[in-house]
């Protein structure tokens, strides 16, 4: 272990003791939580990181994942042609890539992996998968039933997640709507995960490998810093209880996919929407301090950096040099996880594949940590959907969600950088992983 994984590893426990800083009571902080959220993450990463045996499945899972991802590309390019094939590539007629376009390359996957996770979803094997992570999260964390489905679930779903635990979203704890959109934002569902391997695949062949490992590291992540932020203080109905999964199960194989299918279009709209929407007023935010940013430093002589982007990095600055990233690339890592807030994630994950083909991160840990820490949907964009989409389905318990709503995005950022840390502590420049 050098000094960055020791820093690493420190990060881990200056995210909590921050957490706990903001906490809004700290006095029924349990630390034991800590102790086994961080444990079960360290164990996972431990095997990936450091066991040959944990190292090849995650190189299995990786190519599992990027062998699907060319399946996915099949419809795309026949639709398309010409405009879906990613850089580099030719078509069979001798077509020749014009570059990377995001809209025809990278958004179908997420309508591909959305039908295959709902073939998954109708033969029951999700419904098993997810129950066995729920036990163990509410075996060891001493959280909800409930609590522990839905961040078992959103490992591999997003906000539909809550679904799963209708029936008693009228009658849960603050701490409980806390922790259900905490654990939403700070993982990423499958169909999206599937867009981000597509546009750093080239520049990051294991990226696969590693976001499917960060969305399930960062659920007992986020069970810990949600009751940080908002400590249970009362008894939720599903404490110790073992809660089934509420799936709508369709009627055949063929209405589940075609159901599906149009789910991952809505989702590519829904994504659309809010790129247009939020990088045009990131970019008016940026004409306006600038105009004043450049005034004042004519005025005052200074040279103090006035974009909305650079402001968040220097914010988000200590957070990065806490993960373990060495100070040639903080500054760029750090402006990634800043514009994350309020850009998306989409947005970072395209500019850090730019960083890495303009070569302009200098320490492969650096970008194996960046990929990390972006693998939520921790932004204020997603803050509204969750919290719009869980009151959609519990209309009386809109105020208590909004109360908790800033306090849940703060939790699910802070998961997002402790995750980042946990892989941190454990990267050691093995090849085979970058």
């Amino acid at each position: 272990m050098d000094l960055y994984n020791l820093i690493s590893f420190c990060g881990i426990f200056l995210l909590a003791g921050f957490a706990w800083l903001l906490s809004a009571d700290r006095r029924s902080v349990k630390w034991r939580l800590l102790g086994w959220g961080v444990g079960i993450q360290l164990i996972f990463a431990a095997f990936i990181f450091l066991f040959p045996a944990g190292t090849s499945l995650f190189l299995v899972a990786n190519d599992a994942i990027v062998t699907l991802l060319d399946a996915a590309t099949s419809g795309s390019r026949f639709l398309f042609g010409r405009l879906a094939l990613p850089p580099g590539a030719t078509g069979g007629a001798g077509e020749t890539s014009l570059g990377f376009i995001l809209a025809f390359q990278a958004f179908p996957t997420i309508v591909f992996f959305s039908a295959l996770m709902a073939i998954l979803y109708y033969y029951g094997i999700m419904q098993r998968i997810i129950r066995v992570f729920s036990r163990v999260f509410s075996s060891f964390l001493g959280v909800s039933g409930a609590e522990s489905l839905v961040a078992a679930s959103n490992i591999f779903a997003g906000v539909e997640s809550a679904l799963t635990v209708r029936p008693f979203l009228a009658t849960m704890t603050r701490s409980e709507l806390c922790t259900i959109l905490t654990v939403g934002m700070a993982t990423v569902s499958s169909n999206v995960m599937a867009l981000y391997v597509f546009t750093l695949k080239s520049q990051f062949p294991t990226i696969a490998g590693h976001l499917m490992s960060a969305s399930i590291l960062s659920a007992p992540a986020a069970l810990v810093l949600s009751k940080f932020l908002v400590p249970e203080t009362d008894r939720p109905e599903t404490l110790g209880v073992a809660v089934t999964p509420v799936v709508e199960r369709e009627s055949s194989l063929f209405e589940a996919i075609i159901n599906a299918a149009n789910t991952g279009i809505r989702v590519i709209v829904g994504i659309s929407g809010l790129l247009l929407a939020v990088l045009g007023l990131v970019a008016l935010a940026d004409l306006l301090l600038s105009g004043i940013g450049g005034y004042l430093n004519a005025l005052l002589g200074t040279a103090i950096p006035c974009t909305f982007r650079d402001i968040l990095g220097l914010v988000f600055y200590p957070f990065t040099l806490a993960l373990g990233i060495p100070p040639e690339d903080a500054g760029l890592i750090a402006r990634l996880i800043g514009e994350r807030v309020v850009l998306t994630e989409v947005v970072s994950y395209q500019e850090l594949s730019a960083a890495l083909a303009a070569k302009q991160i200098v320490h492969p840990r650096s970008a194996v940590i960046a990929a990390y820490a972006l693998c939520g949907f921790a932004h204020v964009a997603s803050m509204a959907i969750f919290v719009g989409g869980v009151a959609a389905l519990v209309p009386g318990r809109t105020s208590d969600l909004s109360g908790v709503a800033v306090r849940a995005l703060i939790a699910a950022t802070l998961a997002c950088l402790m995750t980042a840390c946990v892989a941190g502590t454990f990267y050691t420049g093995n090849a085979l992983l970058f």
